[in-house]
């Protein structure tokens, strides 16, 4: 089981801190463990009530009468609401509840049920990222466990996989790209989407993977010789490794565009070389792969 503190609860929910202490000592909707120095600290179960609370909170309920409700009527009410259509912030609860539980047919019924209404780029844009994005941290932290983000990662990779699969031949005047992680990084889900979006618009995509040498890099395009070359920097190379990688990279290619997102890159004032560039969201490798 893992373990949350009443700012991972605040993170998840969108409830803040201080209302769920009220709410603890008002209506006793929570019963945390507590440390030696009075530390709260909360469990899957406490997270999944906070999340149906939020949602339940969201469609009109009030707390007072949110606090009567057992588990399982509580439970029942969420059901009752997730017949309807949901939003995005109540299917992204719905994904975090799916993860706790580790349950796939949940997660499979929310993701296909968004699919055939908006589709699969708009689902990954609205729905996924941002429920990646809330419990990122987490997951550094280490409040959330490696079962837990095995299984929900593993899940939308087998999406991807299949989305990707499915699409039609590339146009003839498409650009090549070249797409890859850096040795030691793993986090392909972001790679993954990228290369949905470069194939949806026409364009030609090799793709390297995860945890790729440098010298298999510079193998891999010396035979391919790409218009582009993509990468994604999430925990690797370490921050002060960051600048010569990128620099390493515009010097290896001069004859293609560097294009690298990810936390160790976007927001970090890096300087880019004349064929390199930060992609800084989503939107910004869609204009880019239509052109």
């Amino acid at each position: 089981m893992s373990t949350y503190s009443i700012r991972d609860l605040e993170q998840l929910s969108g409830i803040k801190a201080h209302t769920l202490r009220i709410w603890e000592q008002r209506y006793a909707i929570l019963t945390p463990d507590r440390t030696d120095t009075n530390i709260r600290s909360y469990g899957d179960e406490d997270l999944k009530r906070v999340l149906n609370i939020s949602l339940l909170k969201d469609h009109g309920y009030k707390i007072s009468e949110i606090a009567k409700l057992s588990t399982e009527e509580l439970g029942n009410e969420v059901v009752k609401i997730s017949e309807r259509q949901l939003n995005y912030p109540d299917q992204i609860h719905a994904l975090t509840i799916s993860m706790l539980d580790l349950s796939e047919d949940r997660f499979e019924k929310i993701i296909s049920t968004n699919i055939s209404q908006f589709g699969f780029e708009n689902t990954m844009i609205n729905i996924v990222y941002p429920f990646l994005s809330r419990i990122g941290t987490l997951w550094l932290t280490g409040s959330v466990g490696p079962a837990q983000e095995h299984f929900i990662t593993n899940l939308i990779r087998q999406k991807l996989i299949v989305a990707i699969d499915g699409l039609s031949g590339t146009a003839s005047n498409g650009k090549k790209y070249m797409l890859f992680l850096p040795e030691g990084e793993f986090h392909e889900i972001s790679l993954l989407f990228a290369h949905y979006i470069i194939r949806c618009r026409g364009n030609k995509v090799i793709y390297l993977g995860q945890s790729l040498p440098f010298n298999e890099l510079v193998f891999g395009h010396s035979l391919y010789k790409p218009d582009y070359v993509f990468s994604v920097l999430t925990s690797v190379p370490s921050n002060h490794e960051v600048q010569p990688y990128v620099n390493r990279l515009a010097q290896a290619f001069p004859d293609s565009q560097i294009l690298l997102t990810g936390y160790q890159v976007v927001g970090q004032d890096i300087e880019t070389p004349e064929n390199a560039q930060i992609i800084n969201q989503i939107n910004d490798l869609m204009r880019l792969a239509s052109h």
